[in-house]
C-alpha cells in the first residue's frame, strides 16, 4: 500500500507492505539509521520516534499507520548545521556512552520537552523510564535533559 506523510519536514510517498514497520521503512527504505532496533518489542525505546507529537516504539508501529502524520527522528533535529539543544547537552554532559540508545533517550527527551519546557527530576525520570540504557548512565543523561530544559527557557 502507498503512504504519504511528513518525515523531518520532507513530504515523504513509500510503499509499505501490511506488516512493515516504521523502523523497517525508516532504515531500509528511506536510509536514516539514527534510528535503532534494539529488542524488536517495543521495550527498550532504542527506536523510540515522535509521531504528532508524542513519543512512540517504531519497531511496532505498522508503516501504515503513519500515513498523514509527522514524524521526527534523531536526523530532523538538527537545524541549519546546529544541532538542537538536547544534542548538545548530551554531548556536553558526557551522556553519550556506547551510543546505541541516545537516538531514542533523546526522541523521548524531545517529546517531554515538547508537553513540559521545564520538568522536575522526576518528570525525567520518569519519562525515559522506558527507555534502556546498558552502559548504565542515567545520571548524566538525567542531568543533560535538565540542562536543556534550562538553557531553553533562558533563551
Amino acid at each position: 500500500m502507498k503512504i504519504r506523510f511528513v518525515l523531518n519536514g520532507a513530504s515523504i510517498s513509500a510503499e509499505v507492505g501490511k506488516k512493515t514497520s516504521l523502523l523497517h521503512l525508516m532504515r531500509e527504505q528511506l536510509g536514516l539509521t539514527g534510528v535503532k532496533e534494539g529488542c524488536g518489542i517495543g521495550r527498550c525505546g532504542s527506536c523510540t520516534v515522535i509521531v504528532d507529537g508524542r513519543a512512540v516504539r517504531s519497531c511496532v508501529l505498522p508503516a501504515w499507520r503513519v500515513d498523514g502524520s509527522d514524524v521526527l527522528t534523531i536526523e530532523g533535529l538538527a537545524k541549519d548545521g546546529e544541532l538542537d539543544a538536547l544534542q548538545s547537552s548530551f554531548m556536553e554532559n558526557n551522556a553519550v556512552q556506547c551510543g546505541f540508545c541516545t537516538p531514542g533517550m533523546i526522541m523521548q527527551a524531545k517529546a517531554l520537552l515538547m508537553k513540559n519546557p521545564d520538568p522536575s527530576e522526576d518528570e525525567i525520570r520518569k519519562a525515559i523510564s522506558g527507555n534502556l540504557c546498558r552502559c548504565t548512565g542515567y545520571v548524566n543523561i538525567v542531568k543533560a535533559i535538565r540542562s536543556a530544559a534550562k538553557s531553553a527557557n533562558n533563551r
